[in-house]
């Protein structure tokens, strides 16, 4: 008499970081795919806050150019209300937004202190929306600007963490982009503006200052990336 043959129970496919994905026969969701088409950047709040003169800035040049005259002291800003706005100028291109929402990131990042980590979830988004655009040099701005943010303060990459499914699809679609210029010289490496090598910095930071859980949620999302922290 013939032996019955089992039926082959079928594969699920489930979301990773859920009580389903430690479940049998079933297959853990991979990261999205994106498209590198570049998008154009839309309306933003911090242009419609700079018209309207509700940030505390004005221009000034001195010998070495424009900068941001800061009408009260920076660290007695509301970062709540005011870091989130200029995060969301990221995505600006045009003179004067672009310098004003750039650089005001850094002056608040540098003053902030211990200002900026309860602010992480209200910035995610604008950096989502800044990546999003696919624009080469809006994306290399934000990694700077993300690598800048993590050194900033204590345990601001350990926050980032739980953002990365955010956070890092981009990074998955434009890791591998770099310029392939033959035996000429790539000048945008010496400008740091290539946005393959930004990537692999930025990703090595976010490891280094991510805490136990960085690398595989690193991993997860960007899955040819290699742990800095075992050379």
């Amino acid at each position: 008499m013939p032996t019955p043959q089992r039926k082959k129970r079928s594969v699920r496919i489930v979301p990773a970081f859920t009580i389903q994905a430690y479940q049998k026969n079933v297959v853990v969701e991979g990261p999205p795919k994106l498209s590198q088409k570049p998008q154009t950047p839309k309306y933003t709040a911090f242009s419609k806050f700079y018209k309207r003169g509700d940030f505390p800035i004005s221009l000034e040049f001195d010998t070495y150019g424009h900068k941001i005259a800061w009408k009260v002291e920076i660290d007695k800003l509301d970062y709540h209300h005011y870091l989130p706005l200029f995060f969301d100028g990221l995505r600006e291109t045009a003179h004067p937004y672009q310098f004003f929402a750039r650089q005001g990131i850094y002056d608040m990042l540098e003053h902030g202190g211990s200002k900026i980590l309860p602010v992480i979830p209200q910035l995610v988004i604008p950096i989502k929306n800044a990546l999003n655009t696919r624009n080469p040099e809006i994306i290399c701005t934000t990694l700077k600007v993300i690598q800048h943010l993590v050194m900033s303060a204590d345990m601001v990459g350990v926050a980032l963490v739980p953002y990365y499914r955010q956070i890092l699809p981009m990074f998955n679609v434009f890791k591998n982009r770099n310029v392939n210029i033959g035996d000429g010289i790539d000048y945008t490496q010496q400008r740091r503006e290539n946005v393959g090598d930004l990537i692999d910095e930025t990703l090595e930071i976010l490891e280094r200052y991510g805490g136990e859980d960085a690398f595989i949620n690193i991993k997860y999302m960007v899955p040819t990336y290699e742990s800095c922290m075992l050379n």
